[in-house]
């Protein structure tokens, strides 16, 4: 069998850090920060479980490296394996094109009885890895069924951007938001739908909080949360959502719907200033009053091995 090279993302594991240091006397922790501790520790054993079965690999040449150290396009490489939870997959494919695919390894799934133990005292709530196809139990069985041919990736939607007809460079797997930098400010916009360069739809002007628009795979994130539907992982199409409108009058049936496969958005900017999140407020792009942006699903596709 061929050697495979691996690159293995990894979510930072000290964000929390508890205990005495040097001759200081305990620390009283409340139980909500021992529960973040140990959330940490669960993820670093995950962490060392993971590059324990890579180093047994012996068709393997791997590299870890923390995301927050990605910074250049990733290439050369067979696949890319994240741990952590969707976010960390989320940052990877803000990196790669739809040559190498990705497999996301949940580093700390939620416990449904540990949920229900604290629901009174704090959201214990840990990752909801809904695209990672592994977790620190399966990994091994998982990657030896990829590397064997056994298991293929899926092909997932990604947004493409524009404004003022030039490309961004980051596709957007999970969703876009586009609103004031401000959220409590009211935004003006229009948008329309339209193909292939012609309008299939009406105009339609919005005063409201921003307006998001997401991908299959983001349709159960914050689209679903804000009342929206989910879709089958595997569309092309995209869905919209304007933002809590204000007085939208006979317009309310147009501020939520989907955008197909073969549609694109264009929306006008009024207000004097504006951000594109790119799948959260890491990734953003600033815009301005005079704007034109453009939205489809026309974006290089992410390959993702789904659970």
């Amino acid at each position: 069998m061929a050697r495979r090279r691996l690159l293995l993302l990894l979510k930072p594991f000290d964000v929390f850090q508890f205990g005495q240091s040097g001759g200081a006397s305990p620390i009283t922790v409340p139980q909500a920060f021992r529960y973040l501790d140990n959330r940490r520790k669960v993820h670093k054993d995950a962490i060392n479980f993971c590059q324990d079965i890579l180093r047994k690999k012996s068709n393997i040449d791997w590299e870890p490296i923390l995301r927050t150290n990605l910074s250049q396009p990733i290439r050369n490489f067979d696949l890319v394996v994240t741990v952590g939870g969707d976010g960390t997959l989320l940052q990877a494919s803000h990196f790669l094109d739809d040559s190498i695919p990705v497999l996301g390894v949940n580093s700390d799934p939620t416990q449904v009885k540990e949920v229900e133990k604290f629901s009174n005292e704090f959201d214990a709530t840990r990752s909801t890895g809904y695209l990672c196809a592994a977790t620190v139990q399966s990994f091994e069985q998982v990657l030896d069924d990829i590397l064997a041919g056994q298991k293929l990736p899926s092909n997932l939607s990604r947004i493409s951007l524009s404004v003022n007809s030039q490309p961004l460079s980051s596709y957007a797997l999970n969703d876009v938001l586009i609103a004031d930098p401000c959220p409590a400010t009211v935004s003006r916009f229009s948008f329309r739908i339209q193909r292939d360069g012609e309008s299939c739809g009406p105009l339609v002007n919005c005063r409201s909080s921003g307006l998001r628009v997401s991908t299959a795979a983001g349709s159960t994130a914050a689209m679903l949360s804000a009342g929206g539907f989910a879709m089958p992982v595997l569309s092309e199409d995209l869905q919209y959502m304007v933002r809590e409108p204000i007085s939208p009058g006979a317009a309310i049936r147009l501020m939520h719907g989907i955008i197909k496969s073969d549609q694109s958005m264009k929306a006008s900017w009024f207000s004097k200033k504006g951000v594109i999140y790119i799948d959260g407020s890491h990734v953003f792009h600033s815009i301005q009053h005079g704007d034109s942006i453009e939205l489809s699903s026309k974006a290089p596709s992410l390959k993702v091995f789904l659970p």
